[in-house]
């Protein structure tokens, strides 16, 4: 006998839209910043989380959980970044088997450069269609879904960066 609980129509219609935001909304943020800048979303995301730690540097391995990536796919990434002169690796002072990741300037110069094309891009699809208190909402249910996929939380300190008042500035 299955005793799976079912979705009832309600909820079926709420799930079915959350999947057409989670396929469609990806590929809005990867055709603007391959068009506009010439990184993918991910390379972009990669360089937005190396660009706001302490010397625009971080171990591979705390890049990887900042990105939700693992390390084999992170180093592919790393690599194309790296030939196009964006990142560089370095050994990690102090700790010989670790690799660092860094920001280049050139990699600086093409987030500032692509940065104001990404905001654009969110608050047309993400921010300006929402109203104040459905963006609070979408926090609220983000956080909620978090709590359940985000369990040992390795990308927490991305995404609770801004919890705190003040001018937060988009990565």
């Amino acid at each position: 006998m299955n005793d799976t609980p079912w979705l009832d129509r309600r909820q079926m219609a709420a799930w079915v839209r959350f999947v057409a935001v989670l396929e469609l909304l990806p590929g809005v943020f990867d055709g603007q910043l391959r068009r506009d800048s010439g990184v993918t979303h991910f390379e972009y995301f990669v360089m937005a989380v190396l660009s706001e730690t302490p010397g625009r540097t971080l171990r591979m391995a705390e890049l990887a959980g900042a990105t939700n990536a693992t390390l084999s796919r992170l180093s592919h990434v790393v690599q194309r970044l790296e030939d196009r002169g964006l990142v560089e690796r370095l050994p990690c002072p102090g700790d010989g088997r670790a690799i660092n990741a860094r920001l280049t300037e050139s990699g600086w110069a093409k987030m500032e450069a692509a940065a104001p094309g990404h905001v654009a891009t969110v608050r047309r699809h993400v921010i300006d269609v929402l109203t104040p208190e459905q963006i609070e909402q979408l926090a609220a249910i983000s956080d909620a879904i978090l709590a359940s996929v985000d369990l040992p939380g390795p990308m927490a300190a991305g995404y609770r960066r801004y919890d705190e008042p003040g001018d937060a500035k988009e990565s």
